[in-house]
């Protein structure tokens, strides 16, 4: 064989070979980092649907939130006393109030908030994002009334009296 030939072969391969360097990195990254979703554009977003509020008792014997219960998930059934917390974070890290361990949820997902007797609750920018009554969340806070289903990665929870 020639020198060319030769030459041509070596060049060939080694760009094969990194090739399948670029593709088992790229792999890695996926598996550790998960695979990057682009944002709709604001405009194309749809506006999460209003939620219905049932009316408020005039006494001031209004119900309110105190206890969170997992509906669905692998960790159904369980119930997290709100107690006098203002606030709860909720994703995978051991630092949240409500540690959700799945693959669809991030390490900071969503905040659960009290302001008076109302719960709020804000996705943290979230890759799969948060669903509230099957509408998904945008970053700005939204009411959650009692027994309203919130989808979490592949967990659902609701506030109970």
């Amino acid at each position: 064989m020639s020198e060319l030939v030769l030459l041509v072969l070596r060049i060939g391969f080694l760009v094969l070979l990194w090739f399948f360097v670029f593709a088992v990195v790229y792999s890695l990254r996926a598996d550790l980092f998960g695979v990057r979703v682009r944002k709709m554009p604001a405009a194309e977003v749809p506006a999460p649907a209003p939620v219905h509020q049932a009316p408020r008792p005039s006494s001031p014997s209004a119900e309110v939130a105190t206890r969170l219960v997992i509906t669905s998930g692998p960790k159904v059934g369980l119930e997290v006393p709100l107690g006098g917390a203002d606030s709860m974070s909720i994703g995978r890290s051991s630092e949240s109030g409500l540690v959700i361990r799945d693959d669809y949820t991030s390490s900071h997902h969503a905040r659960l908030s009290k302001r008076g007797d109302i719960w709020t609750l804000q996705d943290l920018g979230s890759t799969n994002g948060t669903f509230l009554n099957g509408q998904r969340l945008s970053d700005k806070p939204v009411q959650v009334q009692i027994g309203t289903p919130v989808k979490v990665g592949s967990t659902t929870f609701e506030l109970r009296a």
